[in-house]
């Protein structure tokens, strides 16, 4: 694969690259950079984690980007997800493995990482003071929405190592890319203007699409994002709002449901979280994708690509209905690996009921 192919590969997987003259760059000068992405153990799997991300991962390693997935066990209990147990949280993060491993990454090609196991190096620490000094009580405020909360929620003085802790980890991981999410922004950004600063490199960061909650957009709330991603930040898929996600473990009847009760007007693109989902996940796993419609309605009908789904949609040639079971058919053959393992693998599925038992918390 070539330069340029490798770079529409993987700015293909960001919503945003700062900067692409810099990936470029890095690219010219090492074969294989290193790219990290961090993940609190907190909950079941669902779309944008187990079916997403992996489409991404997928590319980013066909580019011969080299991957470190960073389990932030010692976040998540900041964080307090899973009621603050550092002990559930570490089994979710065993269940989040076996959910990456059952949707293809290639775990011979990725490296699993747990943020716990930094904690005790001196080295760590030292670099989270260092950016803490270098880092305004105002600019951390405005960080702590990486943790999907905002400043009125925060309780605890450790909440606010957070922040100062994953600018940390891209060092410590020694990441070339951040390759995260766009809720994410803040801290990466963070970690190109600090790290310079105290003698070490400039990350690129490559922000991906946060795919939407099936309720489809919302005004923002708290995440009022400089380059205007606050939208697409506030209306994302969230596993603490089941009745407005699609999880890898739901049935044929269960997406049915979901998807049939989603917000889709009809000849509407914006907000409209199907052809979010056609558009960022669907056409990402298949070249063609075909409407089942009666002869009486025009028939079956294929589309190559994303745009001209949108096209027909918007221009009333494919109604809400036709676009919902299209949806519901490509969904459920994306999410049927994850799940069949799960239902099939003995130890997969007691590792599933455990997490299940658990009480979620946001």
């Amino acid at each position: 694969m070539d330069l340029d192919e490798r770079i529409k590969l993987i700015a293909g997987v960001g919503e945003e690259v700062v900067t692409m003259p810099e990936l470029k760059k890095l690219l010219e000068e090492k074969k294989n950079p290193i790219a990290y992405d961090g993940f609190e153990p907190s909950g079941l799997a669902h779309l944008p984690f187990g079916v997403y991300r992996p489409l991404l991962l997928n590319d980013l390693i066909k580019a011969g980007i080299k991957f470190k997935i960073w389990l932030a066990d010692w976040f998540a209990w900041i964080n307090n997800k899973m009621e603050g147990d550092l002990e559930k949280i570490r089994q979710v993060g065993e269940y989040f493995i076996e959910v990456w491993k059952a949707a293809g990454v290639p775990t011979d090609k990725v490296e699993f990482l747990w943020a716990s196991e930094a904690m005790d190096s001196i080295e760590y620490w030292s670099r989270v003071v260092k950016i803490a000094k270098n880092t305004t009580v105002a600019r951390a405020t405005r960080a702590l929405t990486i943790m999907g909360r905002r400043e009125g929620e925060m309780k605890e003085v450790a909440q606010y190592f957070y922040p100062m802790m994953q600018v940390a980890d891209i060092f410590h991981l020694e990441a070339d890319i951040t390759q995260l999410g766009l809720d994410q922004r803040r801290a990466n950004i963070l970690a190109r203007e600090v790290g310079p600063k105290l003698g070490w490199w400039k990350p690129v960061v490559i922000s991906h699409h946060m795919l939407m909650n099936l309720e489809g957009a919302v005004e923002p709330e708290g995440f009022d994002e400089e380059a205007g991603f606050d939208v697409q930040i506030s209306s994302k898929m969230s596993k603490s709002k089941p009745e407005s996600s699609i999880f890898v473990h739901d049935d044929i009847d269960q997406i049915r449901n979901k998807v049939m009760a989603a917000f889709c007007p009809p000849k509407v693109a914006d907000g409209n979280p199907l052809l979010d989902y056609a558009k960022e996940i669907v056409f990402r796993g298949f070249d063609c994708v075909t409407v089942e419609r009666k002869s009486k309605f025009g028939g079956d009908i294929d589309f190559l690509n994303h745009e001209e789904l949108t096209k027909a949609y918007v221009s009333g040639d494919l109604h809400p209905l036709d676009l919902k079971n299209t949806m519901i058919t490509y969904l459920d053959k994306m999410v049927e690996p994850v799940r069949t393992h799960f239902e099939k693998k003995k130890s997969a599925r007691e590792m599933l009921e455990l997490v299940k038992s658990y009480q979620i918390t946001r």
